[in-house]
C-alpha cells in the first residue's frame, strides 16, 4: 500500500483555546513533510467527516491522523473502511483535559505534550501496514459438545436451533447426566419458591430428535488437536488405552511429546521427539470440529478416609452425603422423620464450608429439607449452617423455607455425631443461642461439595505443547475458566469454551443460561475465525504474528510464554504458530530476544520509533521525560476516565498503548534510556490470585521481565528505581494523578539520565 498521510487537527472541545493550532500544523508539515494538514472545529460532525471523505477521494488520502478526542469516542464516526489506515491522537482526555485548562491558554509543556503526541500518531502511522486476514482451508463449521448432562444437552440445542450441526459426547451410556437421577429439582423460573418436577426428560426428548444433533454415548476423548475451525478429535471407549491417547508430558519444559506409533511422514525424529499433532493426522478416524463446548459436569466431592470422622460418615449407619440422600428420595418415601441437615464440618473454630460447597448446596439442603416434611406429617428437618447462600431470586425460595413449619434452620458448628436410644444427636455450638444444643435426629445429611469433573479424569486431552489439560485448573481449585469478570466460558484455549458446572457451581437454572453464553461464545469464535480474525478480547482483529524464522534462535520463551497454546514447535524448538488459537495479545512478541515476531499494525520497530520521535529536553531545560507504556483494556481507559474527571497530574508523562503488558518488550526500554528519557513507567492490570487481565498473565510477565531490566540498570550505574511498573484495574483512575506523582519525586530524587544527550 503507497501511503499518502492527511493529519486533521480538531479545535473542537476546548483543544483549539487551549493549544497553538498553527504550531501543532507545523510539527505535521515541517518535520513530517506531511502533504494535507487540515484543522475543523469539530471533526466528529457532519461536516468534519465530509472534509476529511473529500480528501481521500481528491488527494488520495488513505492514510489518516485525527489528532481530537480519544480513539475510545466516535470510533464508528471515524471508520473509514479497511482499505485505509486510521489513527486517533487523543489531544483532549490526555492533554487539555488533564494539563491545564478549556481555554486558559498556550501553556508551554501542555504544548510540548500535545506536539509530541502528532509527532507519535505520524510516525505510527508511516510504521503501520494493514493487515490481511489469515485464511484457513478446510474450515468446519460443527462443534462438538463434551459431556450430555443439562449443560450439554442445552448448549447443543442451542447450537443446534441456531442452524450448526452439533456432535454430543457423553463417556456414560445415555444421557442425562446428574440430572436426571433428581426426585425434584430447584426452581428455574418465577416466583422462584417450590419445587418443581424434574425436566430432564423433555430435553433428551427434544435432544434425541433433532435433525443436527449427533449423540455419541459410551466414548471419551483420546486427543484434541488443531485449531479453532479444524479440530481434529480422536475418541476411544472410556477405561481403554488407544494408541491415540495424549501421553505424559516429558521432562524437558512441557511438550507433550511421545513415542509414535508408526514412522512420520518424510521423516525419522527421535522417539521421544515426534510431536503429538503429527501422530493424531495419522488417525483415519478422527472427526473435525470447528469449536469445542466443555459442559462435562461435576462429580460428588468424595471424603478423603477419616476426614468426617466425627461426623460419624462411613461409621455410623444413617449417615449420608446429600447426594446419596437424593438417590434414596428419588426411590420413594423418605422414612426418617426428623433429620439434620449439615452444612459444614464444624470441627474446628473456623467457619468454613465442606469442600466445594456453594450456593448450591445450601440450596440443596433446603429443597432436601422439604422431602422430610412432604413425605411425613410430623416430618421434621434441621438445617445447621454457618453460611446460607440463596443469591438472587433465589431469596423467595430460602423465605418459604423459614416459613414451612417443619424446617429449622440455625446458624451452628456441629462438633460431633454420635448414636444414642437407636438413633443418632448432633452435638451443635456456637449457637445463635449461644449455648450449645443437642439434636435428636433419625438421620445426618453433609452437604459435600460439588467437584467440577475436571478434577477427577482428563477431559479435553489436548495435543499441545502447554499439555493435555487446561493451563488454569490449579489457580482455579480444577475449575476451567480463563477470567472470570470479563470473559465467562472462555478458557485459555480459543475455540473452547466451557459451561455449567465445570465452571462453577451453578443451579440448574444457571446451567441453562451458562450452555446458552458458551453456544453462543462458540458460534462466535466460528464465524470470526473463518472471516480470518480474532475472537476475544481484541474481537475483529485481522491482524496476526509473523515470524522471521531465519533469526529464530529456539530459546522457546514464545512457546512458553503465550498464554493461549498458540504456539507448538517443531523437534528442534523452532515454533510452529496455530493462528487461529491466537488471541493477538503480542506476548510472543515481547517474548522474543531477537525480536522476530511483528504484527503488521503492531511492531517492535513502530513503538520503538515512536519512543524516538518524542523531543527529550535537554537537562539544563529542567525538564523530565517519562514514557509510559499502557495496557489498552484497563490501564488506558483509566487514564481516559481520569481526563473526563479532569484530574491533574504531570505533563513530563508521555503514554503509549499496547496490546497487553505482554508484548512489551524490554528493548522499548532500552530504547527510551538511549534516547534520554529519564524513567520508564508501565501500567496495566492486576496480577496474582484475583487477576484482571484478559490476557490471562501479561501483567505477570512484564513483571518478571522488569526485574530484569532493573538489574540490567544496575550494571549501567542507572538506577532500576527509573522503572516502575504498577497495576491499575479500569475503576481506579481516581489513582493515576497519585501514583504519577510519587513516581516523579522519585525521578526527582534520582536525577536526570545521565546519558541523556549522548
Amino acid at each position: 500500500m503507497e501511503k499518502k498521510i492527511g493529519v486533521y487537527i480538531c479545535e473542537g472541545c476546548g483543544i483549539g483555546s487551549s493549544l497553538d493550532i498553527e504550531k501543532l500544523k507545523g510539527v505535521a508539515t515541517k518535520e513530517f513533510k506531511v502533504p494535507v494538514v487540515k484543522t475543523h472545529a469539530a471533526f466528529c460532525g457532519a461536516e468534519g467527516i465530509e472534509v476529511i471523505k473529500g480528501d481521500m477521494q481528491a488527494e488520495g488520502v488513505n492514510t489518516i491522523v485525527v489528532a481530537a478526542c480519544s480513539h475510545r469516542q466516535f470510533h464508528d464516526v471515524f471508520n473509514f473502511g479497511a482499505d485505509n489506515i486510521c489513527e486517533r491522537v487523543n489531544l483532549r482526555e490526555q492533554v487539555i483535559w488533564s494539563h491545564g485548562g478549556e481555554g486558559e491558554g498556550v501553556d508551554e509543556d501542555t504544548q510540548m505534550l500535545a506536539a509530541d503526541y502528532v509527532r507519535m500518531g505520524i510516525v505510527k502511522v508511516q510504521k503501520s501496514n494493514l493487515p490481511t486476514p489469515y485464511e484457513m482451508e478446510a474450515f468446519v463449521r460443527n462443534i462438538m459438545v463434551i459431556g450430555g448432562g443439562l449443560s450439554g444437552m442445552t448448549a447443543a440445542l442451542e447450537v443446534a436451533e441456531t442452524g450448526y450441526d452439533v456432535t454430543i459426547v457423553e463417556r456414560s451410556g445415555e444421557l442425562g447426566g446428574y440430572a436426571k437421577k433428581l426426585r425434584k429439582q430447584l426452581p428455574m423460573a418465577s416466583p422462584f419458591t417450590t419445587l418443581e418436577d424434574p425436566t430432564i426428560q423433555g430435553l433428551i426428548a427434544k435432544v434425541s430428535s433433532h435433525a443436527r444433533i449427533k449423540v455419541k454415548t459410551g466414548v471419551e476423548i483420546a486427543r484434541i488437536s488443531g485449531a479453532p475451525g479444524q479440530f481434529r478429535v480422536s475418541f476411544k471407549t472410556p477405561g481403554t488405552k488407544s494408541e491415540w491417547d495424549v501421553p505424559p508430558k516429558v521432562k524437558e519444559g512441557e511438550n507433550a511429546t511421545v513415542a509414535c506409533p508408526v514412522p512420520a511422514p518424510d521423516a525419522e525424529p527421535a522417539a521421544d521427539q515426534v510431536s503429538c499433532t503429527d501422530i493424531l493426522t495419522m488417525d483415519p478416524n478422527a472427526e473435525i470440529f470447528g469449536a469445542i463446548i466443555v459442559a462435562a459436569g461435576w462429580r460428588p466431592y468424595e471424603p478423603k478416609e477419616g476426614e468426617f470422622d466425627h461426623l460419624g460418615l462411613g461409621k455410623l449407619k444413617n449417615v449420608v452425603t446429600n447426594v446419596q440422600f437424593e438417590e434414596m428420595a428419588a426411590k420413594g418415601k423418605i422414612g426418617a422423620k426428623s433429620v439434620a441437615f449439615v452444612q459444614s464440618p464444624g470441627a474446628s473454630e473456623d467457619d468454613s464450608d465442606f469442600p466445594y460447597c456453594s450456593s448450591v448446596t445450601s440450596m440443596v439442603s433446603l429443597k432436601q429439607a422439604q422431602y422430610v416434611t412432604q413425605d411425613n406429617s410430623d416430618g421434621k428437618a434441621y438445617v445447621i449452617y454457618s453460611h446460607m447462600r440463596t443469591p438472587g431470586l433465589y431469596e423467595n425460595f430460602y423465605k418459604a423455607q423459614q416459613n414451612n413449619p417443619g424446617v429449622f434452620l440455625t446458624k451452628g458448628a456441629v462438633t460431633g455425631v454420635s448414636e444414642m436410644g437407636g438413633g443418632l444427636v448432633v452435638d451443635v455450638e456456637n449457637t445463635i443461642l449461644g449455648e450449645p444444643v443437642r439434636i435428636p435426629v433419625d438421620m445426618v445429611v453433609l452437604s459435600t461439595g460439588m467437584v467440577p469433573a475436571t478434577q477427577f479424569e482428563p477431559i479435553i486431552n489436548l495435543a499441545y505443547r502447554q499439555g493435555p489439560e487446561f493451563k488454569d485448573l490449579e489457580l482455579f481449585g480444577g475449575y476451567c475458566d480463563s477470567n472470570f469478570i470479563c470473559f465467562p466460558y472462555e478458557t485459555r484455549r480459543t475455540g473452547v469454551y466451557a459451561a455449567g458446572c465445570v465452571r462453577q457451581t451453578m443451579t440448574m437454572a444457571e446451567c441453562v443460561e451458562d450452555a446458552t453464553g458458551a453456544a453462543l461464545k462458540a458460534i462466535q469464535c466460528l464465524e470470526s475465525t473463518n472471516r480470518g480474525q480474532a475472537v476475544h478480547p481484541r474481537s475483529g482483529d485481522t491482524s496476526y504474528p509473523d515470524f522471521y524464522f531465519q533469526r529464530c534462535t529456539q530459546c522457546k520463551r514464545c512457546t512458553e510464554e503465550c498464554p493461549f497454546g498458540a504456539l507448538d514447535d517443531d523437534e528442534r524448538g523452532t515454533p510452529k504458530p496455530n493462528i487461529a488459537r491466537c488471541r493477538r495479545c503480542g506476548t510472543c512478541m515481547g517474548a522474543c530476544p531477537e525480536r522476530i515476531i511483528s504484527f503488521k499494525n503492531y511492531n517492535i520497530d513502530m513503538i520503538g520509533s515512536m519512543i524516538k520521535s518524542i523531543e527529550v529536553p535537554e537537562e539544563d531545560e529542567g525538564k523530565y521525560r517519562i514514557i509510559c507504556l499502557v495496557c489498552e483494556n484497563d490501564a488506558f481507559p483509566a487514564i481516559d476516565m481520569a481526563g473526563v474527571k479532569k484530574l491533574k497530574y504531570s505533563a513530563d508523562i508521555r503514554f503509549i498503548q499496547v496490546r497487553c503488558l505482554g508484548s512489551v518488550n524490554m528493548v522499548w526500554v532500552a530504547d527510551a534510556f538511549s534516547s534520554g528519557f529519564d524513567g520508564v513507567l508501565i501500567i496495566g492490570c492486576k496480577y496474582g490470585d484475583d487477576y484482571q487481565c484478559h490476557f490471562a498473565k501479561g501483567s505477570e510477565l512484564a513483571s518478571r521481565r522488569m526485574d530484569n531490566v532493573g538489574e540490567t540498570l544496575k550494571r549501567l550505574a542507572l538506577e532500576k528505581e527509573r522503572v516502575k511498573q504498577i497495576q491499575l484495574s479500569i475503576d481506579e483512575y481516581d489513582k493515576i494523578p497519585e501514583e504519577i506523582g510519587k513516581f516523579m519525586e522519585v525521578m526527582e530524587s534520582v536525577g536526570f539520565n545521565p546519558m541523556k544527550g549522548f
